[in-house]
């Protein structure tokens, strides 16, 4: 059976979730319905003419873009001009479209991370922190018999996480006691007897984000009609998110040298850059897109070099004047490489959860700038 839109979705707000984007992005379903249904995903970077004419000649039932098709309000929607035409004909083959823009840009294993990781850039954190994550602390009494199947359940619901450590809980040992009312069918005990029971305290830390999802797990996995938890906030800081990234290189090299690294890389047959070409680069800033304004942000943080996409003249004069060189690779080079990565994850999404569908990735190149 072909999978509802919605599912979809689901999984792209996992990998991409929508609360990551810059509050003036838009993102999420754009066009169509959460409940239609689909059985042929597309996943590209635009949504052009081209793109929509490959999607409506393949049986296309959804697009997965990067850039959002609609970005501002729509005042007019004239078929006579590309982008009405664009939306008649989405609207007219009935193809939902989903975008995931700055939240991808953001998300762990989204858009920089992907461009840093293609650089070989090591240690690498967020350039500019946009959020850091809620934490709350989950309580819950657990009998003897069911403590390793609770843990488990809240773990795998995403419980548990401190750093680079997973599956991190606390458990101590003691005695609950609750009094079974009429019309109650206690796992242990019975009705109008008070029950020594021995259980566990069980405790881990869970994101605000995830709470819901991980106490619906606990809840699931608990043998008691009335499950005892508790569930407070925290003043911890939790997990950091935000735009670019930095990091270094396994050995300095010259400008010159990375530049050809970078084109390497990326596939490309040019580059541009500013400052010295014989500037050692150790620790590098990358922004998939446009990121000259991430430059103050790279300057601050020590970096030799930022690597991004459409850089003015004066962006590049000033990120010189701050001794923070510049690799311009263009704003499609830097962000297309997702797209197989978001197709692979879809598609391992599929297999896990048994869709009946078929994901490809647009072969298309739309960038629109060439060199001569």
């Amino acid at each position: 059976m072909p999978v509802m839109c919605q599912a979809v979705i689901d999984a792209m707000e996992k990998l991409a979730p929508a609360q990551l984007a810059e509050a003036w992005d838009n993102v999420g379903l754009i066009i169509g319905k959460p409940n239609q249904e689909v059985s042929k995903i597309l996943v590209t970077l635009d949504v052009d003419e081209a793109i929509t004419d490959q999607a409506i000649t393949s049986g296309i039932h959804m697009i997965i873009a990067h850039h959002p098709f609609l970005f501002k309000g729509i005042t007019k929607v004239r078929t006579d001009q590309p982008a009405g035409r664009i939306l008649s004909k989405i609207l007219q083959a009935d193809i939902a479209v989903f975008a995931a823009h700055t939240n991808l840009d953001i998300a762990d294993g989204g858009v920089n991370d992907v461009l840093a990781d293609k650089l070989g850039l090591r240690d690498t954190k967020p350039l500019k922190i946009t959020t850091a994550d809620k934490l709350r602390k989950l309580v819950v009494f657990v009998p003897k018999s069911h403590v390793e199947e609770v843990r488990s359940a809240m773990t795998m619901a995403g419980a548990g996480h401190i750093g680079n450590y997973s599956h991190c809980t606390f458990q101590t040992s003691g005695t609950g006691t609750f009094f079974p009312l009429a019309g109650t069918n206690p796992y242990l005990g019975k009705q109008g007897q008070l029950e020594y029971a021995d259980e566990y305290r069980l405790e881990t830390i869970i994101p605000e984000k995830l709470s819901h999802t991980v106490i619906s797990a606990m809840i699931k996995a608990h043998p008691y009609e009335e499950v005892a938890y508790d569930e407070y906030p925290l003043l911890n800081a939790g997990a950091i998110h935000g735009l670019g990234r930095i990091g270094r290189i396994a050995a300095p090299v010259s400008l010159r040298k990375f530049a050809d690294d970078v084109k390497q890389a990326l596939g490309i047959p040019y580059v541009v850059i500013a400052g010295d070409a014989d500037k050692n680069i150790t620790q590098v800033a990358v922004c998939g897109g446009s990121g000259a304004a991430l430059i103050p942000s790279a300057a601050a943080a020590g970096a030799d070099v930022l690597v991004t996409g459409d850089v003015k003249y004066h962006e590049a004069q000033e990120a010189v004047a701050n001794d923070l060189a510049i690799i311009d690779a263009g704003h499609f080079p830097t962000e297309n490489l997702v797209i197989p990565g978001i197709t692979n994850y879809l598609r391992q999404c599929a297999r896990q959860a048994n869709w009946d569908v078929e994901i490809i990735f647009n072969t298309i190149s739309n960038n629109v700038l060439s060199i001569y």
